[in-house]
């Protein structure tokens, strides 16, 4: 039987949900600003939303100056790196292509624990991880599996690959069995000392950009507007549900939820654009909660 309880269900959905609203932003905003300077000013503003409430992680007693190699780690992978890349995946490659290769995170999670944790997967989680990605290739293809022979290689899919390693190892950093930083400290601080890495990272790419005269924002009142949802909703909200999610399902469960990410992004998109599910929404909505089911299920003896 599944052993994931509610609360644990609804922050990993919650999570997801509002990533797939960043990827729809973080592609209204292509030709609006540069991707880097968007992840800079996205975490610039989610930093300032949270110094209130996380302050006290810069006190000289703090765990951050113990932990600052880790966390330094943390904020690379999970705040600096990866969202970089993200938006930089969504100036050149597809949404099909960059969410159908993100939906390759329960196999990275598994080989990663499995040869840097010594966790090995169990069967019902290979059967799972499957039955997942059937789903979400629904979705992606618009029940049509026969297009994605049709699919293209660019830049943009190699960055979102990478983008979906690094999002694995950050999440066995935060989730592995009897190391969990989220456990230890108060959540606002350690949100905080992973924003605050995370913006320095970016910081550091965005002085490349500006080197190489990519850097560019055109600010107005819509503009404003959508990277305010960003540094809100699906950096301070969805970190903490995702932070919330992985230490009650442990990373590799975790990582199926990330599947319904472009579903959420298909309806998300179809409701905007006034075009109501299909079938094929429903059949994938079965499919990825299935390998969810499936992957969570106590093994038996």
């Amino acid at each position: 039987m599944p052993h994931l309880a509610l609360s644990t269900v609804f922050y990993l959905s919650l999570a997801t949900l509002l990533w797939a609203g960043n990827a729809i932003v973080g592609r209204a905003l292509v030709g609006s600003i540069s991707p880097i300077t968007l992840s800079a000013v996205r975490w610039g503003l989610a930093a300032c939303m949270l110094l209130p409430f996380g302050w006290r992680v810069f006190r000289p007693s703090s765990g951050l100056w113990k932990n600052k190699g880790r966390l330094l780690v943390l904020g690379l992978l999970g705040v600096g790196s990866y969202n970089a890349l993200l938006y930089l995946a969504l100036q050149t490659s597809t949404a099909i292509n960059v969410t159908l290769i993100g939906a390759s995170m329960p196999m990275w999670m598994l080989l990663i624990g499995a040869v840097f944790y010594k966790v090995k997967p169990t069967l019902l989680q290979l059967v799972g991880a499957l039955v997942s990605l059937l789903g979400v290739t629904v979705v992606l293809t618009r029940g049509e599996p026969t297009d994605i022979l049709s699919m293209q290689v660019v830049i943009g899919d190699l960055l979102i690959m990478l983008a979906t390693i690094f999002w694995a190892f950050y999440s066995w950093m935060i989730g592995r069995p009897g190391e969990s930083t989220e456990r230890q400290w108060p959540w606002a601080e350690f949100l905080m000392a992973q924003v605050m890495i995370g913006l320095l990272w970016t910081m550091l790419f965005e002085g490349l950009e500006i080197a190489s005269g990519h850097a560019f924002i055109d600010l107005n009142l819509w503009t404003g507007a959508l990277i305010l949802f960003i540094a809100l909703g699906p950096s301070l909200v969805a970190y903490r549900c995702w932070g919330l999610g992985v230490s009650g399902a442990g990373p590799t469960v975790a990582a199926f939820f990330a599947n319904l990410i472009p579903l959420f992004t298909a309806l998300l998109s179809a409701a905007m654009l006034g075009d109501p599910p299909s079938l094929f929404h429903g059949l994938a909505f079965l499919l990825i909660a299935g390998g969810i089911i499936i992957s969570s299920a106590r093994q038996g003896r």
